[in-house]
């Protein structure tokens, strides 16, 4: 397979500070969300060819083997410009590129903006070199992810947030054009010096709100990690019961998932596994207990103290609807 061309392409700024290294010991086990194209033993198993990246004013350390070219892989540092992706052995050819580069934020439109956080949205066909570079990079942090080259299928949506130098990628999700099972996400990442802040839980929100404005309900393509299976829990059983606290009237589970654009399925997997599903005379019938209504309003709390949240009228987006023929040379 023949990766792009990465030489000319735009700028960032470099990390003199020890503290703001991320390494896999002290991460992986809160830390990784992600989701799959398809599981690949043969992936997993490959040995990590490379020992940190640099990307703006973070060291990261990798934590598994992305196919980067050969006279990129097996350096001890690779430099990543953050707001390209191109890459470079050393700090010299990353100033240099840095020095041309004109690219401050993805290269697409920007859909959502609500304080210092943006969305925007790239397709894979338009941009193939930023998102290959960008399917490289979180190949470095995802254990089974197997999309590196064929990008025209996805759009991907990148989250950033923004300051006096430009928009800095906090994560994405990589979306089918079209999908046969209506998945609403094939891949997700948030990188990992950005981890464990609820940028996460942001970028799974985003997904359905993108659901909710397609008027069709969508599911994480499947399989999921088990991190990402419990992050996806997660949000799914914190945004049924605040329905259902919010509910005044009896609601059937398919109103359930037409409000809030998550399956039947995965409404029904979630309230079984809060033990929200009880046989009463003869039919299921949905009730939370005082422990999962506290459990809610713990993380409640939490997440108003973080103040970030999606904000669904700062989403500036219609579906993208692709004809036949187009989605035939994908």
């Amino acid at each position: 397979m023949e990766v792009a061309d990465h030489h000319d392409e735009h700028g960032q700024d470099e990390d003199d500070d020890e503290h703001n290294t991320f390494s896999k010991d002290h991460e992986i086990e809160k830390l990784r969300t992600s989701g799959s194209m398809t599981q690949s033993v043969q992936e997993i198993a490959r040995v990590k060819n490379l020992n940190k990246i640099q990307m703006g004013q973070h060291e990261v350390e990798a934590w598994y083997f992305s196919p980067y070219p050969i006279e990129y892989a097996y350096c001890d540092m690779l430099y990543i410009c953050e707001f390209c992706l191109s890459f470079y052995v050393s700090h010299k050819q990353l100033s240099r590129h840095r020095a041309r580069c004109q690219l401050h934020h993805p290269p697409g439109n920007e859909i959502y903006r609500h304080d210092e956080i943006s969305f925007f949205e790239i397709d894979g066909r338009k941009q193939k070199t930023w998102c290959r570079n960008l399917c490289l990079l979180s190949k470095l942090f995802l254990d089974h992810k197997t999309l590196y080259y064929d990008v025209d299928p996805f759009l991907f949506y990148c989250m950033t947030e923004r300051d006096e130098k430009g928009y800095h990628l906090i994560g994405y999700f990589s979306k089918e054009k079209e999908s046969s099972e209506s998945y609403n996400v094939a891949c997700i990442l948030t990188l990992p010096q950005y981890q464990r802040l609820g940028y996460g839980r942001l970028l799974i929100a985003f997904s359905y709100e993108l659901s909710k404005a397609e008027g069709r309900t969508g599911s994480p393509e499947k399989p999921l990690s088990d991190l990402g299976l419990l992050s996806y829990r997660a949000f799914w059983t914190e945004t049924i019961v605040e329905f259902l606290l919010n509910s005044t009237e009896e609601i059937t589970i398919e109103e359930i998932s037409h409000r809030t654009s998550i399956t039947t399925q995965d409404i029904l997997h979630t309230l079984q596994n809060i033990g929200a599903l009880k046989y009463y005379r003869g039919q299921h019938i949905i009730c939370l207990g005082d422990k999962v209504v506290e459990q809610w309003e713990r993380n409640d709390e939490k997440k108003r103290r973080r103040k970030r949240v999606i904000v669904p009228g700062k989403l500036d987006w219609k579906p993208i609807h692709f004809t036949p023929a187009q989605l035939r040379f994908l």
